[in-house]
């Protein structure tokens, strides 16, 4: 869908604020020491702060802006959290930053490492961020492990977060994503009248990609009238061996393998829909 302004000759400053909100949520199985172990090897290599800043960087360069300013840091014992202040005016992040900015690359997951030292940046503000944090969590007795990532991507102005809305998704390609999407304010045209959006919307999904529409089951849940759009994605494609550490499902009888099974849908389940089950 096309994302230009509409043909408004304004009164100063775009003063709209959007805001892009993603939890993505990756659901493993990891029931034994070494199991938790590798899970917990594999959610440092996959979430750690270097990964999430190389994405949030690229993020800032497909909606237009630039970086002003980058706090990244890996908590102990898991954990990560990235703030990056922005503008959509480039001349500033020049004045600011005199050297050059190194061109960004997927960072490939098998080469991502933990950094040694912890890193915390504050700097000049503007109007507009990309953050980043994560969030460890599992069941106290059955073997899932839920790792959530909060992504928000909040502009000002021309710039808009729903350009990076499919990199995002095809960059964690998580079970569930859950997305808000939220026009903020007014801005005013040279007669003085107000315009409360930009932009033509009626979902998040007039926005994803026909990949990510062919990935995942949605439903929405919509408040037109205050610019406020709400979409719920589950993954279709469920493979038992892809949740699983160790030899996989090579070292489980069938019984154990559909015991696990039920149990992880039932975990996507209770998430995507936001309710816990009656057993």
């Amino acid at each position: 869908m096309d994302l230009s302004e509409k043909k408004i000759q304004l009164h100063g400053f775009n003063n709209l604020t959007k805001t892009l909100s993603f939890n993505f949520y990756d659901i493993c199985y990891a029931r034994t020491p070494e199991h938790q172990q590798e899970y917990l090897e594999y959610v440092d290599e996959e979430y750690n702060a270097a990964r999430l800043e190389a994405v949030l960087t690229e993020v800032t360069k497909q909606i237009g802006a630039s970086v002003l300013n980058m706090s990244v840091y890996d908590y102990e014992p898991r954990g990560a959290s990235v703030t990056c202040l922005i503008s959509e005016e480039p001349d500033l992040a020049e004045a600011i930053f005199s050297k050059e900015e190194t061109p960004f690359e997927q960072v490939p997951k098998e080469k991502v490492k933990k950094s040694d030292t912890k890193q915390s940046v504050v700097g000049h503000l503007d109007k507009s961020h990309v953050t980043a944090h994560t969030y460890p969590e599992y069941h106290p007795d059955n073997g899932i492990s839920t790792f959530r990532v909060d992504i928000d991507v909040s502009t000002c102005g021309r710039v808009s977060p729903l350009k990076a809305l499919n990199f995002l998704i095809d960059s964690f390609n998580e079970d569930i994503v859950i997305l808000d999407y939220r026009v903020r304010g007014f801005t005013r045209d040279i007669e003085g009248m107000k315009h409360y959006i930009d932009h033509e919307i009626t979902s998040i999904q007039d926005f994803l990609s026909m990949k990510t529409k062919k990935q995942y089951q949605m439903i929405d849940m919509n408040v037109d009238q205050e610019n406020i759009f709400h979409t719920k994605m589950l993954l279709n494609d469920f493979k038992l061996d892809s949740y699983l550490f160790g030899k996989g499902m090579d070292a489980l009888d069938s019984a154990e393998q559909e015991r696990i099974e039920e149990s992880l849908k039932k975990e996507m389940s209770e998430i995507f829909y936001g309710i816990n089950s009656l057993d």
